[in-house]
């Protein structure tokens, strides 16, 4: 018998994250995780009249492809994986990893290689651009040890995450989105040495309530490419290419990383940086208010939404909230906010907009943790 919970999410992937349409063509890609999951979402696309299509992926595998892959090899594989991408109308990636560090001993011209010959035009220009996609982990023993929890006891936080009333979030972010598309000026303002300035000006601001991510709660936009100054010190671990990072300290200059420091694997964070261009300019700012996720698990499509968090990310701008930064790179850098992580504040034209992870104001309150809880049905404690 088939987990309940697993066709809750497989209906909500399907009917309200990519809405699929009857006679599309929905492209599941799975990364090593259950038949159950992948079967449901067949079942789920075919109940909504359309055509599902599936890849099978092992991580394990991908690192034998990535690890000695020449040019040659990796266009092939971005041609025909492009073509079929092209004949998708939506998309859902469901991500899961045996081992977070599989592709940590893989030499960084090898990653580089493959972001730029592979993952840029397959899944940056092709499915991004033109496809409703969705993207999301699954819950497997070594994402419980990145949380520190049981794996029962993740397992019950990650459905209780992901399938939470997301029309319900729709409603509540309407207002921060209102409010970021009038401003002008952003401060950030935390301990120590954070004090970060910026513009969003001009720039469109996009409403994340569980249709591109599961789970999802966040508001993003582009800071204006130029406008970046100050210094920001982020207070949560990151996996980047399955390398950790610690306590990374950006300072910026009119828009450029002008420099960079991390507790360990330095020769990593400068050669991420130096990828491109663009990799030194940021191309998303986004709060993050997801009320059930509040501590980091160095999984960012998780640690993104952390309730009265912030991230902000070096590399390439989605064209929806486009600020002209192009990069292969697109790193989510997380700032938590509240008390327990020391605070700070953030201000929109000389507005206080959230003082220690709250959202200031009736209009904006909504989007704290109690009042999202009691706009999902869910219990407030």
């Amino acid at each position: 018998m088939t987990d309940p919970r697993i066709e809750t999410l497989a209906e909500l992937l399907i009917g309200h994250s990519v809405a699929l349409a009857p006679g599309e063509h929905v492209l599941i890609e799975a990364f090593d995780v259950p038949e159950a999951i992948v079967i449901a979402i067949v079942a789920a696309a075919r109940r909504a009249g359309g055509h599902p299509h599936v890849a099978l992926r092992s991580n394990r595998v991908l690192s034998a492809l990535y690890r000695d892959g020449g040019e040659d090899g990796f266009r092939v594989w971005s041609e025909y994986d492009t073509r079929r991408m092209a004949l998708m109308q939506a998309y859902i990636g469901v991500r899961g990893s045996h081992n977070v560090s599989e592709f940590a001993d893989i030499a960084d011209e090898q990653m580089k290689m493959h972001a730029q010959l592979y993952q840029k035009p397959v899944h940056f220009e092709q499915r991004v651009a033109h496809t409703r996609w969705c993207v999301l982990r699954w819950p497997t023993p070594a994402m419980a040890q990145l949380a520190r929890m049981s794996t029962e006891a993740f397992e019950r936080f990650y459905f209780d995450v992901c399938t939470l009333d997301y029309a319900k979030m729709q409603q509540a972010v309407q207002p921060l989105a209102d409010r970021m598309r009038r401003t002008d000026r952003v401060r950030i303002a935390g301990p120590g040495e954070t004090d970060l300035s910026f513009s969003i000006k001009g720039v469109d601001v996009v409403p994340c309530y569980g249709t591109h991510n599961v789970p999802d709660g966040e508001c993003f936009t582009s800071p204006v490419r130029d406008s970046i100054n100050g210094v920001i010190h982020f207070n949560t671990p990151t996996i980047y290419n399955g390398v950790t990072f610690e306590n990374i300290r950006l300072e910026f200059r009119d828009g450029r990383v002008v420099g960079a420091t991390a507790a360990e694997n330095q020769e990593k964070l400068d050669s991420i940086l130096d990828t491109d261009e663009g990799a030194r300019f940021v191309g998303e700012f986004a709060l993050g208010f997801n009320p059930h996720i509040n501590e980091a698990m160095k999984d960012i499509l998780f640690d993104e939404k952390i309730a009265g968090s912030l991230h902000l990310t070096p590399g390439r701008a989605y064209a929806e909230a486009d600020n002209g930064n192009r990069s292969d790179i697109h790193w989510d850098l997380v700032l938590i906010q509240r008390p327990e992580y020391g605070g700070g504040r953030i201000y929109f034209d000389d507005e206080l907009i959230r003082d220690d992870g709250e959202f200031v104001g009736e209009a904006l309150a909504g989007l704290n943790p109690d009042g999202l809880r009691g706009a999902s049905g869910l219990p407030a404690g």
